[in-house]
């Protein structure tokens, strides 16, 4: 794509740069209700992604936690029932402003046209038996149901749960809470507020709401990385960064050697310094790492979550989580707490081979350390392995006078 004027050049500094003051990963300080100053982030955001592992604390909580240091956990629950925030899918199950509400529609038409197809197949007697006990009994969970069937699927995923599941993905129901994690379902009508807007966007305006929101959120993005995991939205997303490109809505950079788009006012950032002797610990499923093939092009990153590789081919750990400093992505740290010691084990902390600083980079993980213990529900440290080994010693020193380090 060309525009009216030449395209302008990014070093790869200036380019993580924007990626990193986009993503807001460095909080400032707010003012208002620390409820108020999450559903800003998310809203910034446009997503978190909801995951179940909780060998630290949940990654939709760490995210949140990252952007808002007055986060705490109950803010979700709080924004669900304040009916600010709702589920469902982004490119995976996430929390979503309601605000966005009508640009969750046109995947639920989808599902229930039978264009998009759900993993399961459906039972359509069961579905509709289902539908009428909630439009009857008001909410329920899946557990409430008499398991009737045969479990399916790799989770073995029993027959009224997948039933659940259609409803919800073609919008027939929300969830309106989660009880110790387990969804709430409740007819959509009786989930949403009022003055939602509810008219499906038209395919235009569902482009440019999908590059918008992810400039506003990434700074920089190309049209693979705004349709990811969005099933046949790439071609409508290229007419209309055409488009926006003429009528410069859009600029087009080129950062390492690769064509970005980026939102005019996004370039004012790069005035900004950046707080780079700030030190942050990442979940695995951050906004900011969530499309491996942007960090390894952009960060010079690879990264793969092992949970889903067999113990004896981890080459990290089974949970290691990246930390960003000096603005790179510089270890990652494999973790798990003992919450009734509350203790915090560092399985494995492994450092980018390149890394140099280590005095200073050791100080500022120990500063992060102690307001993530916290997080976790840990007063205490225990280091397991480092690479490279040899950085040990002066890591644990460093640790130990800041930190219950248990030897």
């Amino acid at each position: 794509m060309n525009g009216k004027s030449k395209i302008k050049k990014l070093s790869i500094q200036q380019a993580r740069k924007l990626v990193l003051h986009a993503q807001k990963v460095y909080p400032t300080k707010k003012t208002g209700s620390a409820l108020n100053s999450t559903l800003a982030s998310l809203e910034h955001l446009g997503y978190i992604q909801i995951d179940t592992i909780s060998v630290v604390q949940r990654a939709h909580h760490h995210t949140l936690w990252n952007r808002n240091p007055r986060y705490a956990n109950k803010h979700l629950d709080q924004l669900i029932a304040n009916k600010q925030v709702f589920e469902y899918w982004s490119h995976a199950a996430a929390y979503l402003p309601i605000t966005n509400y009508r640009y969750s529609l046109p995947r639920k038409h989808a599902y229930k046209s039978g264009k998009e197809k759900h993993w399961y197949s459906p039972d359509k007697k069961l579905i509709k038996s289902v539908l009428e006990r909630i439009s009857e009994e008001g909410p329920l969970m899946a557990k409430d149901f008499e398991n009737t069937g045969k479990k399916k699927g790799d989770w073995k995923t029993k027959p009224t749960k997948q039933a659940l599941e259609h409803l919800f993905m073609q919008g027939d129901l929300m969830i309106s809470k989660r009880v110790n994690f387990h969804k709430v379902y409740d007819l959509t009508e009786r989930v949403l507020p009022k003055g939602v807007n509810t008219t499906p966007p038209t395919t235009e305006e569902y482009a440019k709401f999908l590059i918008v929101s992810y400039l506003k959120a990434n700074g920089i993005g190309q049209a693979a990385e705004m349709s990811y995991l969005l099933r046949n939205t790439k071609p409508f997303i290229l007419t209309m960064l055409q488009q926006m490109l003429e009528n410069n809505e859009v600029i087009e950079v080129n950062a390492n050697n690769q064509k970005y788009f980026v939102l005019p006012d996004a370039l004012s950032l790069l005035n900004k310094p950046l707080q780079r002797s700030k030190l942050k610990i990442l979940s695995p499923f951050d906004n900011l790492l969530i499309q491996r093939k942007r960090m390894k092009v952009l960060f010079d990153f690879d990264y793969l979550i092992e949970c889903y590789v067999p113990e004896a081919k981890r080459k990290f750990g089974y949970f290691s989580l990246p930390i960003l400093w000096d603005g790179r992505l510089v270890a990652r740290m494999d973790c798990r707490t003992d919450r009734k010691l509350g203790l915090l084990h560092i399985h494995h902390l492994a450092l980018e081979s390149w890394l140099k600083k280590t005095d200073a980079f050791a100080l500022a993980l120990c500063k992060e350390l102690v307001p993530f213990l916290t997080f976790n529900g840990c007063d205490s440290l225990k280091v397991h392995k480092i690479t490279p080994n040899t950085y040990k010693s002066e890591l644990s020193s460093i640790l130990s006078k800041k930190i219950n380090l248990i030897q």
